[in-house]
């Protein structure tokens, strides 16, 4: 039996180490973006400026039909946000697909998608939070997305939003920033994996549930009560997650709660707290997240980050 074992996890490691990721072509002048929702409805006119960002890059736009529905808070019904996003894979001319916000919902619709003629013709996945399930279910497929900006995301930082073009014209990204106290020094190098902490959370148990094996994780939240936030990180380790981890970036942990009792440890801490025992660099307060400055990553990338005292960077390779 241990044989059986030793060979089933050999057997595993070698996959994963012939597993290649692959990148959806860099975009150039004259690509189409499209925009649509998978989750929460957007009904306002307010996509003026994401228009002005990506013409301004010599891109061209193509709205989605989901974009105004109103189906009490989402935008559509499950079926009308699969198709439309279900139309956007399928069409060869639309280079990039580039969700309007997030929320709630994306969840609903991932198994309805037919992944068939994506796979043939690959393309950007772009935006964050709710998206991290696009984000994670492409990651088990083996094909890379862009966490970054969404259009509505009109307080966006000039700084964020080159950094999204970079991320689409394939150049080069890497960041620097100063060190923060909690930071866990060190060096590592691995593929970068993540999203939004209770969307990779809810995912676990499912075909969508990242392979945390060797990688980089990355991981940010928003309006979540200081104990979800141990209870999610206590899920991460005992799903044998933590242990497997090469690194960690946490990006904002923002508008969290505490209940009239405070739970003692604000986000960042709880994260500390859970991983003492591994020896692994940890990147707190990177700027991406539910914030202004969001600066891209890509995932599915190789990336090396390196912790001194002085200073963090996250180089992509």
């Amino acid at each position: 039996m241990k044989k059986i074992l030793v060979l089933i996890v050999l057997f595993q490691t070698i996959a994963q180490a012939q597993k290649k990721m692959i990148f959806p072509p860099n975009l150039k002048p004259g690509d189409t973006v499209g925009i649509l929702a998978t989750a929460r409805k957007n009904l306002e006119d307010n996509l003026a400026p994401a228009k002005s960002w990506l013409q301004s890059w010599g891109l061209n736009v193509k709205i989605g039909k989901t974009i105004g529905l109103d189906y009490h808070q989402l935008a559509g019904t499950d079926d009308e946000r699969a198709q439309d996003l279900q139309e956007m894979f399928d069409n060869p001319n639309i280079k990039a697909i580039w969700c309007v916000r997030g929320g709630y919902g994306t969840v609903r619709i991932i198994d309805k998608l037919d992944f068939t003629k994506f796979k043939k013709n690959p393309k950007w996945i772009i935006g964050f939070s709710d998206v991290t399930v696009l984000h994670s279910h492409l990651n088990t497929m083996g094909f890379a997305s862009i966490h970054a900006i969404m259009p509505v995301s009109t307080k966006a930082t000039e700084e964020a939003k080159e950094t999204l073009r970079k991320a689409l014209f394939g150049e080069h990204l890497e960041y620097t920033m100063p060190c923060e106290n909690m930071n866990r020094l060190g060096n590592a190098k691995g593929e970068l994996v993540g999203g939004n902490l209770s969307i990779l959370y809810s995912l676990f148990g499912s075909p969508s549930a990242i392979d945390c094996s060797d990688k980089i994780l990355f991981i940010e939240d928003l309006d979540e009560y200081l104990y979800h936030i141990d209870r999610m990180m206590m899920n991460l380790k005992r799903n044998g997650c933590l242990e497997s981890l090469k690194g960690i970036i946490v990006g904002g942990m923002t508008k969290m709660h505490d209940n009239e009792i405070a739970w003692g440890k604000n986000a960042e801490q709880i994260i500390d707290d859970v991983t003492q025992n591994y020896k692994i660099p940890i990147i707190y307060n990177f700027p991406a997240g539910h914030m202004a400055d969001n600066h891209a990553l890509i995932f599915g990338k190789q990336v090396s980050i390196e912790v001194n005292d002085l200073e963090s960077k996250v180089i992509f390779h």
